[in-house]
């Protein structure tokens, strides 16, 4: 078994007090397919503005996602930050939809199958249907759609075993922010495989949900299109979280600033 020591991860840098990994879709992928060859179990989560600001609000969920293994970029406002505060140079984002295609690519050819956990049972159904087409040769070892609610303990034990006897060497978990991030958190040494947090790319690859235009995502407005989509939903929770993180970004850029400068300046001598 390869040992977790040779399993890589990207290094990671605080955006807003969260541990944000300097990753690429490349690097992301290639972390993921070493830990599920390896059959170690592994973190990862696509982390929004959204996350990082339930982060400061919830210091124990900000513990939480700090013991991940990666975190990535998934908005292009959190890949902004990363650039600003640690000179990363990163091109691009790592969106939670685009990584699950690409590590499900990377699973087909080293023929590892993938459990899906989460998403409303007709989103699952469809999304299990569609999936294979947009990667051809993966094998979908399992599904399971919990109920939105706190599991029993026998209804959580009968989750686990179902994904452990599935014979599945990746995990993808479509919760949502925090409840994703907290179920692969509690449930870590429990499953020997990668568990993989892509918020709503059930969704988005299910079809019943609309991806914004490129050239939003781009511009990192994909908020702005979202909220459109779903007004009465998410209006509460842009106007919540998004002035949050550009307080907190602000700050941390402003403190490391101010640790650049001299303590004290150069007296000029008199003419």
């Amino acid at each position: 078994m390869t040992p977790l020591s040779q399993i890589s991860f990207p290094p990671r840098h605080s955006v807003a007090g969260v541990l944000i990994s300097g990753a690429t879709y490349a690097s992301a992928t290639t972390s993921i397919i070493q830990a599920a060859l390896a059959r170690r179990s592994a973190l990862v989560a696509a982390t929004s503005v959204h996350g990082l600001s339930m982060a400061a609000i919830d210091t124990s969920f900000g513990r939480q996602l700090n013991s991940f293994d990666m975190l990535t970029p998934d908005g292009q406002p959190v890949r902004w930050g990363l650039n600003l505060l640690h000179d990363v140079g990163l091109r691009e984002r790592v969106y939670g939809p685009t990584l699950m295609l690409r590590v499900c690519q990377a699973a087909a050819r080293e023929h590892l199958p993938v459990y899906l956990y989460g998403g409303r049972p007709a989103v699952l159904g469809r999304l299990i249907e569609r999936l294979p087409l947009l990667v051809p040769g993966m094998a979908i070892a399992g599904f399971s759609s919990p109920p939105f609610r706190m599991l029993t303990p026998s209804e959580d034990h009968a989750e686990v075993c179902a994904i452990r006897q599935s014979g599945a060497r990746i995990v993808f978990v479509g919760l949502g922010c925090p409840r994703q991030e907290q179920w692969a958190y509690w449930h870590r040494w429990q499953l020997a495989m990668p568990i993989v947090c892509v918020g709503a790319a059930f969704d988005f690859h299910a079809g019943t949900l609309r991806q914004a235009p490129t050239w939003m995502q781009a511009r990192g407005l994909e908020w702005l299109f979202r909220l459109l989509m779903e007004p009465r939903r998410l209006s509460r929770r842009y106007a919540k979280h998004i002035p949050i993180f550009i307080f907190l970004l602000t700050r941390e850029y402003a403190f490391r600033r101010m640790l650049r400068r001299p303590l004290t300046q150069p007296v000029r001598g008199k003419a």
